[in-house]
């Protein structure tokens, strides 16, 4: 199977080397003047084939105003220059075979008539480099024409979408910031990738990559923003779309999803409104083999779990703009969510061993298990621009409420080596309640300085956990067991300040810089335990960017920011998840925050070939799932800790490549070095891993509005904190036809084709000896209806959230 991927992935990235071996036979060049015969750069020109008049190439001259198309295919063409304020000029059609064709210089003459003619989508190139993030220009491309905004994903350099699991990835680093028009969107990442899924990308102007976000933005989080930006068309209707979807599983397991939108806008008002829902079923089965060495004697346990589980979400989100005048508008926002998740039996069977292998005991674990949560949000928002020159003010205020019940019983029986059974069963249960408040303000000011901008902006937010665990035994009747009940309230109230300067040196040469400080004051209390933490500290987070032109066909950027991750309230706590007697997982109340000095070299060839060099140094990098032994209790629990450093060094390749008119690939290469140093359980811990992934995507446009899509992804052994995981695939395959006047859509698409996607995982070091296979239902079969009606170029009111960027995330994320 391992033979396969290869083979198959090889296949898929094969269309690049095809296509460069097939169609660069010719050169083509030119030279831009105005009206006075002087020097006119920065203007769009294009390739057109002369049989029909469609578009082969674009670029942008250089800032002498040439021009050079490479790797032309023979045939018939002509050129057509356009600018905003002129008339466009075509080109007589010439004919290229191999070698360059030069022609003549092309004047451009001011335009006296309305400018309305001039053709939008010529202005920009599909990617564009600036100095502190790749920006895909969806609007002008015609390869996104059609398109979702999940499927210009998947075509973005760097960017890694794990439909199956509804994730995304930026540069192979999970927990990806997503805003919309600027404002984090705080849904799950299972929401937001339904929500891409069923976004035209025809409503989308761009979509800007920030690898390394400047001082503006939080210093949260180190693995980069994806901003997607919508049109702001001023067309007044409604519109909106209606889509349903069901899916089988392997092994038969069943779900459904549906969701229905609608836009309005009349007058100064502007209203939208979402609604969705998903309900589906799966399984988890897990093989955990695990040593355990105490006073000379060897203990294993070989145990094996299988459980049935059951999901349900449900979520909503409505908003308005008003437009009190052309230059201030003022917002509000409601969203909210209902999740339930229930595991009605998980089965554990266990057999103990001595270390010679023969059998000591075994154990059966019944665990029941369920978890719902409720989420609302509030928002209000102001935005007023003083002039058209770019001088404008933002406020946001909003209010966050999670509220969650967590639920699970064990029934534990004992067996000795002949069977019988081997003394009283431990039956145990749990209850979880949590309840999150946050609140949260801020304000951004901007406005032009010289030849640059300038922006600053404060930022406060208060964060209140109460998490209220108790934890019962069970006899002749229930009663609390001291030891592991615990209460734990958790406080945190941070403010900000930052500025932010744009400037250049000259024509070909732009610079940032940018400085953030932040307060932190945390309380983190233990009312069962009487342990308080009180954390108080303040933090300056410098950014620094440079952006070089070299020439017309390259550009260079170079960045360093400084940036820190807090802990998430959950690994905060100090409560025990049980999976049996043996094994559990637990809060660590000790954790410290990470920092991270990060560093990124991007080279982008003729805004085609991009490749990113970046570098990162964290100090107390922050690990989940890291195991932890009580030896003498032959116990073994995981929990979240703190390593004393990382380096990340990574190499990104990402191109987007027209093979034909009919067929599109998108290839990405992810190269990493990761390397751990740290002193842990009285040892050193010095592990250098290199690891790789790399994924293709081929669409194929097929005749009467079917599309094809073919992509897959490979991901090399790799190591996260003490846990060696070993390699991983898969191959999917969709297919997508338009209907009703392309108003509707109906795709089937099959994920993980042959079943390759399982994880295997290793930990080995001092005395723990852990491996852990697991399996789910990965191969999926799905079909999807989705339905379009109304004035499909509204604009829909500003899809903007809070300014609880980085908190939220923290609510419900693993780290």
């Amino acid at each position: 199977m391992k033979i396969l991927i290869y083979f198959t992935v090889a296949l898929l990235l094969s269309g690049s080397f095809v296509y460069a071996q097939t169609t660069s036979t010719g050169k083509v060049s030119g030279t831009v003047l105005d009206e006075k015969s002087e020097i006119f750069p920065f203007v769009n020109v294009l390739l057109l084939n002369a049989k029909d008049s469609t578009l082969a190439k674009g670029l942008v001259s250089d800032d002498k105003g040439k021009f050079i198309f490479e790797q032309v295919a023979a045939g018939r063409y002509l050129t057509l220059v356009s600018m905003v304020g002129y008339q466009k000029e075509y080109s007589k059609v010439f004919t290229v075979e191999i070698g360059l064709i030069s022609l003549p210089e092309t004047k451009l003459r001011q335009e006296e008539k309305a400018l309305n003619e001039i053709t939008v989508t010529a202005k920009k190139p599909f990617i564009e480099q600036q100095i502190d993030r790749t920006v895909i220009n969806v609007e002008n491309s015609i390869v996104s024409a059609g398109s979702t905004a999940l499927e210009v994903l998947e075509r973005s350099p760097g960017v890694t979408v794990d439909q199956q699991n509804d994730k995304l990835q930026l540069r192979g680093k999970d927990g990806v910031i997503v805003q919309i028009d600027g404002k984090q969107t705080f849904l799950s990442q299972a929401e937001l990738v339904n929500l891409l899924r069923n976004t035209p990308s025809d409503n989308i102007e761009k979509i800007e990559l920030i690898t390394n976000p400047s001082s503006k933005y939080d210093a949260a989080g180190n693995s980069g923003i994806i901003n997607i930006k919508f049109k702001r068309n001023k067309n007044f209707g409604t519109n909106g779309n209606v889509t349903l979807g069901g899916g089988i599983a392997s092994r038969g397991y069943g779900r459904g999803n549906g969701s229905v939108s609608i836009n309005h806008r009349e007058g100064k008002l502007s209203l939208f409104a979402t609604g969705s829902g998903f309900k589906g079923e799966g399984f988890n089965e897990n093989k955990i083999v695990r040593k355990v060495e105490y006073e000379g004697v060897t203990t294993k346990f070989d145990q094996i779990s299988s459980s049935d589980w059951h999901s349900s979400n449900y979520s909503y989100r409505a908003g308005l703009d008003y437009f009190l005048t052309k230059k201030t508008t003022i917002g509000a926002l409601v969203s909210g969510f209902y999740n339930k998740w229930s595991n009605p039996l998980r089965n554990t069977d266990t057999r103990i061993l001595n270390g010679d292998e023969s059998l000591r005991q075994t154990y059966h674990t019944g665990m029941q298990g369920s978890n719902r949560m409720n989420n609302i949000t509030a928002n209000i928002n102001l935005k007023h621009q003083f002039d058209d020159k770019g001088k404008e003010l933002t406020v946001d205020a909003d209010y966050v409420q999670y509220d969650s019940k967590g639920f699970n019983g064990l029934d534990t029986r004992y067996y000795k080596a002949d069977g019988s059974v081997d003394g009283n069963p431990e039956i145990i249960r749990n209850n979880m309640p949590a309840l999150i408040n946050i609140g949260v303000a801020k304000m951004d000011y901007t406005q032009p300085v010289g030849k640059g901008k300038f922006e600053a902006g404060l930022k406060a937010s208060y964060v209140l956990s109460d998490n209220n665990m108790t934890f019962e035994t069970f006899a002749d009747d229930w009663q609390i067991d001291p030891s592991r009940t615990n209460r734990f309230k958790y406080t945190e109230n941070i403010n900000a300040a930052y500025a932010n300067y744009n400037g250049q040196f000259n024509s070909k040469t732009k610079f940032q810089l940018g400085l953030r400080a932040e307060h932190t004051h945390a309380i983190g209390n233990s009312v069962t335990l009487n342990d308080k933490r009180d954390r108080n500290y303040i933090n300056v987070f410098p950014s620094v960017f440079l952006s070089r032109n070299l020439d017309s066909s390259n550009v260079l950027n170079l960045s360093y920011s400084y940036r820190i991750d807090r802990p998430t309230y959950q690994s905060l706590n100090p409560f025990e998840y049980y999976l049996d007697p043996y094994t559990f997982e637990k809060g660590n109340p000790y954790l410290k925050p990470q920092y991270t000095h990060s560093f990124q070299l991007v080279h982008v060839y003729k805004n085609f070939l991009n490749t990113t060099l970046a570098y990162s140094r964290t100090k107390d990098m922050i690990v989940s799932q890291i195991p932890q032994l009580i030896a003498e209790k032959n116990v073994t629990y995981l929990t979240t800790d703190n390593l004393d450093s990382q380096n990340y060094l990574s190499l990104t390749i990402s191109a987007p490549i027209a093979v034909t008119k009919w067929w599109n690939l998108q290839t990405n290469l992810i190269a990493t070095l990761n390397q751990y140093k740290t002193y842990y359980r009285n040892a050193s811990y010095d592990v250098d891993q290199f690891s790789y992934n790399v994924s293709a995507t081929n669409s194929f446009t097929l005749p009467k509005n079917w599309t094809v899509e073919l992509s897959g992804w490979y991901n090399s052994k790799a190591i996260y904190g003490l846990l060696v995981v070993h390699p991983q695939g898969m191959l999917n395959l969709g297919i997508q036809k338009s209907l009703m006047a392309k108003k509707a859509t109906v795709r089937l698409n099959v994920q993980d084709l042959f079943w390759t996607n399982k994880f295997t995982g290793t930990t080995q070091f001092e005395d723990i000896d852990l491996s852990v296979k697991s399996m789910w239902p990965s191969r999926q079969v799905r079909m999807t209806f989705t339905y379009r009606f109304g004035n499909q170029n509204v604009k829909g009111a500003r899809q903007r959230n809070t300014g609880s960027d980085d908190i939220q995330k923290r609510v419900n994320s693993g780290n």
